[in-house]
C-alpha cells in the first residue's frame, strides 16, 4: 500500500509517510491511539491524506489558535470522540525587564530553545508579542524550559508556564514587496526577492533547500500562484500575495510579503 502511494510525495518524505502509515494502520487495525510531535502544514497534509484512505480512523489537528501553523495530531479509531481529548501542550511566557529584549525577534526564541538541545518537533508556533514572546510546546518539555531558559541572545529572560487557553497570538508580519518580473518561475521570483541572480538562486533549489508550501521543490520552472508561500533555507519565507496584470513590456506585476 505504501509503494503505492509514494508516487503522490516528494522522495525526501517517504520517511515520513512511513511514519504515518503505521499510525494509521494501527489505528484502524489495532484500535490504537497516537499524539504527534508538531507537524508542518505539509506534514498535515500528507497525514490527513493517508488518513482519508482508511474508513476506520479519524484525525483531530490542534495547534493552539484558530490559524495555527505547527499542529500536534491525534490518530484514533472512527468511533472515538476526539473534540474533548487532551493534545499535550502548554504555553511557554518568556519576558525580561532589559530594554534590548523588545527588539528580540522570532529567530532568537527558536535559536533559544533549540539551543538547550529541544527538537524542533516539540515546538509549535512562537509568538513575539509587544511585551514578550509566547511559545506553544509540548506538555512533556515545558517544565525542562522554565528551569532552563534564562537567555535568548545575551538577553536575561524570565520564563512561566501557562495553560493554553492563555495563549496570545501574534499577527504575521510582512515586508511588502512590488516586482515586475519576465515570468512566475520560482527561480525568477526568489531572486528578486532575495536579491540574489538569477545562476545563484538554482543551487538552493536544485539541492533541496526549496520548498513550496512545505514541500520541497527541486524545478526551477515552476510556477507560482496567489498563496503559495515559499522557504529558502537561509534566506527565510516569503509569500505570493497577489499576481497583478501584464505591464505594456510584458512583466508581471506581483506582490510578495517577506516574512520578518
Amino acid at each position: 500500500m505504501k509503494t503505492e502511494i509514494y508516487g503522490h510525495f516528494h522522495p525526501d518524505e517517504r520517511q515520513f509517510v512511513d511514519r504515518a502509515w503505521d499510525w494509521v494502520t494501527a489505528a484502524g487495525q489495532y484500535h490504537e491511539s497516537k499524539l504527534t510531535d508538531f507537524l508542518d502544514p505539509r506534514q498535515g497534509h500528507i497525514l490527513h491524506s493517508l488518513v482519508n484512505r482508511h474508513p476506520d480512523v479519524i484525525v483531530r489537528l490542534e495547534g493552539g489558535h484558530e490559524d495555527a501553523e505547527r499542529c500536534r495530531a491525534l490518530i484514533a479509531p472512527d468511533y472515538r470522540e476526539l473534540d474533548g481529548e487532551d493534545m499535550e501542550m502548554k504555553v511557554l511566557a518568556i519576558t525580561s525587564g532589559e530594554q534590548k529584549f523588545l527588539a528580540l525577534e522570532h529567530g532568537d526564541y527558536m535559536g533559544a530553545i533549540l539551543g538547550l538541545g529541544i527538537k524542533r518537533s516539540k515546538i509549535g508556533d512562537i509568538h513575539v508579542l509587544a511585551d514578550g514572546c509566547h511559545v506553544v510546546v509540548t506538555a512533556d518539555i515545558a517544565d525542562y524550559l522554565t528551569m532552563n531558559l534564562h537567555g535568548v541572545h545575551k538577553v536575561n529572560v524570565s520564563t512561566e508556564i501557562l495553560p493554553l487557553s492563555s495563549l496570545r497570538s501574534s499577527e504575521t508580519k510582512l515586508e511588502m514587496m512590488d516586482l515586475t518580473v519576465a515570468s512566475l518561475r520560482l527561480d525568477g521570483i526568489a531572486a528578486d526577492v532575495t536579491r540574489l541572480s538569477r545562476s545563484k538562486i538554482l543551487a538552493p533549489i536544485k539541492s533541496g533547500r526549496v520548498r513550496v508550501n512545505w514541500k520541497v521543490e527541486e524545478d526551477p520552472s515552476t510556477a507560482l500562484k496567489e498563496g503559495d508561500v515559499v522557504s529558502l533555507q537561509g534566506f527565510g519565507r516569503f509569500k505570493v500575495l497577489e499576481v497583478g496584470g501584464l505591464t505594456k513590456k510584458g512583466r508581471y506585476r506581483v506582490q510578495v510579503g517577506k516574512f520578518v
